[in-house]
């Protein structure tokens, strides 16, 4: 168990990130939805960078939470509250899918370059009372991106990966595969729960921060060598 001073120390360092991890994928979302032509989200004002408007208290905040106290800041993943998309409503929607799903994890995805650069800042910067904050906060924010960015690309609808499929698979089977959309986040759950989910995603976040690490030259901090 982490003690108290452990807890509220990762809360400080990992609040930040992933606030901006999930509200700027949500907006992503719904910045390509209205770029091709569906403004379902604008019109529900979700196209926005308040995090209120996308937080979801059970996966944004409490989920979150137990798996990276449980973890010891090793880990976490959570989701927010989806951006509304009708894809009827792209100029074409089989087509158009792809580049909305693709969208929330490639904003992850220059996230983790962000916080890769904030390490690098940190390294340069004369030292003072913030460098250790900034670089350790850093770190989590590329830890807390590239989890949601494998955990999302999975090929399950409703993830993003599985909207993906869905739009490169021909259209007979993509309708079959889009079936399962109702079931997905409880196969999620249950992956989560028999520990199959973190099997599958670890060789991917780690390979990712592996290889960011080496563009960066900051495997220190992830104690890659």
């Amino acid at each position: 168990m982490m003690e108290i001073e452990g807890i509220v120390r990762l809360i400080a360092l990992y609040a930040i990130p992933g606030i901006f991890a999930i509200t700027l994928h949500e907006a992503a979302h719904g910045y390509a939805a209205r770029h091709f032509g569906d403004p379902t989200a604008h019109e529900a004002g979700r196209i926005t960078l308040n995090p209120i408007r996308h937080i979801d208290p059970i996966g944004t905040i409490l989920i979150p939470a137990l798996i990276l106290f449980a973890s010891s800041g090793n880990f976490a993943f959570g989701w927010a509250r989806p951006v509304p998309v009708n894809f009827d409503r792209l100029r074409s929607p089989k087509r158009d899918m792809l580049w909305v799903a693709a969208a929330g994890p490639g904003a992850n995805l220059l996230m983790a370059i962000m916080w890769a650069l904030a390490i690098k800042l940190g390294q340069v910067m004369p030292q003072n009372y913030f460098t250790e904050p900034l670089i350790l906060m850093a770190r989590g924010g590329i830890i807390i991106n590239t989890v949601l960015m494998v955990l999302n690309l999975l090929p399950l609808p409703p993830l993003d990966g599985g909207r993906i499929a869905v739009s490169l698979l021909p259209r007979a089977v993509a309708y079959r595969f889009a079936m399962v959309e109702p079931y997905g986040m409880v196969i999620l759950l249950v992956l989560m729960f028999l520990g199959v989910l973190g099997t599958v995603m670890m060789p991917f976040v780690g390979a990712f921060i592996g290889a960011l690490s080496a563009v960066f030259n900051i495997g220190w901090i992830f104690g890659i060598r």
